[in-house]
C-alpha cells in the first residue's frame, strides 16, 4: 500500500480539491499520511495569486525530495495551469497537471512510477468547461463545498480567469445532494466555496439558476445546522441575498465582501465592476437588517498608480466603514495581466508599509467587534483546537471564542455567555445551556 501526502496552497477552494482528490486515492487503496511521514508519492496543489505562493512550492519540492528522494512528485492547480513547463523544469518535480486533467490524478498516473522526464498533462484553459464537484472532509469541523468555478470578470490584477476557466457552476439539485451526504457524516456547518460565488448558475455559458435560488434550496437541507457564504462581490450581493440571510434558518450573518481598494480612481484602474458607493450601500443595508452581522473585507495595497493620497483615502475609508476584519493583500506583479503592464510601480517598501499600516486597522477593527458582542450570548461550533488548557470555537457571526477544554465540546454546538477578549484577541467565553 503506497502512502500519499498533500499539501494545499491557497483558498478554500483549494482545500476542498485537494481533498476530493484525496478521497479518490483512498478509495484507490493508497494510504493518506502527513507530508513529513516518508510518502511514495507527493501531491502539491498550488496557488498562483501572489509571487510567494510560487515559491512556495518552489520550497515544497525541495523539502519533499528532502523527506523521500525516491518518492514521486506532482504538482496540480493554478500554478500548475499557468506555467506547466516551467514547474516541469523545477529539479525533483515528476508530474503536472493543469485545471481539468488534476481531478483525473489517479487514472492518468495510477502505479506512480518516476519517470525518464517529468511529464505534463494540461489542456488550453479556454476549452475548460466541466464542472467537478468537491468537498472538504475530516480536515475540521467545517466542510468547504465548492458550488463554482473559473470568473468570466477581467479585474486587471487577477490571473485566475486564465487559471481556472470561465465561469460554471454545479446544478442546484446536486449541491443539495451533496449537501445532504455531508450531513450523513455528522458535519454541522458548511462554508460556500468558489471563484466567484455569487455569479452560480453558468451551466455551458447559460445561467440557468441563481445564487439566491441555492440559497433557498440548502435552507432546506435537515442537520445541517450552519452555512457560511465564503466570499461574494458586492456588485452580486443583492439586497434579496442579504434579506434571505437575515431570515434564515441556517445561513450565518457573516460576509466576506472584496473591496480592493477605498479610491474609485484605482477600482477604475482595477477594472472592479462597483465604486465606493456601492460597496457603502452594501455594508449599510446589512447592519440595517443584522446589526451584529460580520463583515470582512478584501483589500489590495501598492496597485500600480497608487498614490499617498489614493491609499489614505482607502485607509481613512475603512477607518470609517463598519466592518469586523480585513484581509490585506501587497499587490503582486502577474505576469499576462493588464496590470503588470500599467506605469508608476508603487516601490516594494511603500507597499510593505501601507500593509503594515492596514494589519494594524484589521487587528483594531476584529477588537472592537468582538467588543460590540461581550455580555451577548453566541452559539459556537467547537473545532478540534485545543491549546493552553482552552477548547476555541466561532460564533455565528465568526467570533472566536475559547472556554476551558473537554473534547466532548469537538464538533458540538452551544451556547457561549461571551466575556472579556484576551490579549491575544480572543473572546473568552461560559458555557450555558446546551442547543
Amino acid at each position: 500500500m503506497k502512502k500519499v501526502a498533500f499539501y494545499t496552497l491557497g483558498c478554500k477552494l483549494n482545500y476542498s480539491e485537494t481533498s476530493t482528490i484525496s478521497r479518490k486515492f483512498e478509495e484507490k487503496g493508497y494510504r493518506k499520511v502527513e507530508f513529513t511521514d516518508t510518502p511514495d508519492i507527493f501531491i502539491i496543489n498550488t496557488c498562483s495569486v501572489t509571487e510567494n505562493a510560487d515559491k512556495k512550492c518552489h520550497k515544497l519540492v525541495r523539502d519533499a525530495r528532502a523527506i523521500s528522494p525516491d518518492a514521486f512528485v506532482a504538482i496540480i492547480g493554478c500554478y500548475a495551469q499557468l506555467k506547466p513547463k516551467e514547474i516541469a523544469s523545477i529539479p525533483g518535480v515528476d508530474a503536472v497537471l493543469g485545471a481539468n486533467e488534476k481531478f483525473r490524478l489517479v487514472e492518468l498516473l495510477d502505479g506512480f512510477v518516476r519517470p525518464p522526464q517529468p511529464v505534463v498533462y494540461s489542456c488550453d484553459i479556454d476549452t475548460v468547461q466541466s464542472f467537478h464537484t468537491s468537498y472538504s472532509m475530516h480536515d475540521r469541523t467545517r466542510t468547504f463545498l465548492k458550488v463554482q468555478d473559473g470568473c468570466d470578470y477581467s479585474c486587471s490584477f487577477c490571473t485566475i480567469p486564465r487559471a481556472r476557466g470561465g465561469s460554471r457552476s454545479d446544478t442546484v439539485a446536486n449541491i443539495v445532494k451533496t449537501a445532504h451526504e455531508i450531513a450523513e457524516t455528522g458535519v454541522k456547518e458548511i462554508v460556500l466555496t468558489g471563484v466567484n460565488t455569487g455569479d452560480f448558475g453558468l451551466q455551458n455559458g447559460v445561467r440557468k439558476e441563481r445564487f439566491i435560488d441555492l440559497a433557498r434550496a440548502l435552507d432546506q437541507v435537515e442537520r445541517i445546522e450552519r452555512i457560511r457564504i465564503s466570499s461574494i462581490e458586492p456588485n452580486l450581493l443583492s439586497n434579496e441575498i442579504i434579506e434571505f440571510v437575515a431570515a434564515s434558518r441556517r445561513f450565518v450573518p457573516h460576509f466576506h465582501v472584496p473591496l480592493q481598494s477605498g479610491s474609485d480612481r484605482i477600482l477604475k484602474l482595477m477594472r472592479r465592476r462597483y465604486l465606493r458607493e456601492l460597496y457603502t450601500e452594501r455594508v449599510a443595508k446589512i447592519k440595517s437588517v443584522m446589526p451584529h452581522a460580520c463583515i470582512g473585507v478584501d483589500v489590495i495595497v501598492g496597485f500600480p498608480g497608487e498614490r499617498d493620497e489614493d491609499f489614505l483615502e482607502t485607509y481613512n475609508y475603512l477607518n470609517e466603514l463598519d466592518i469586523s476584519y480585513l484581509h490585506v493583500f501587497t499587490y503582486s506583479e502577474r505576469e499576462n495581466t493588464l496590470a503588470a503592464t500599467m506605469p508608476d510601480p508603487v516601490p516594494q517598501n511603500v507597499r510593505n508599509e501601507r500593509s503594515r499600516m492596514l494589519h494594524i486597522l484589521s487587528d483594531k477593527k476584529r477588537r472592537a467587534f468582538y467588543e460590540q458582542n461581550v455580555g451577548s450570548a453566541r452559539t459556537v461550533l467547537f473545532e478540534k483546537d485545543i491549546e493552553d488548557g482552552m477548547i476555541h470555537g466561532f460564533t455565528e457571526n465568526y467570533v472566536r471564542v475559547a472556554v476551558p477544554a473537554d473534547e466532548e465540546l469537538i464538533n458540538q454546538l452551544r451556547v457561549v455567555r461571551i466575556g472579556e477578549i484576551s490579549q491575544t484577541g480572543v473572546a473568552i467565553g461560559s458555557l450555558e445551556v446546551m442547543v
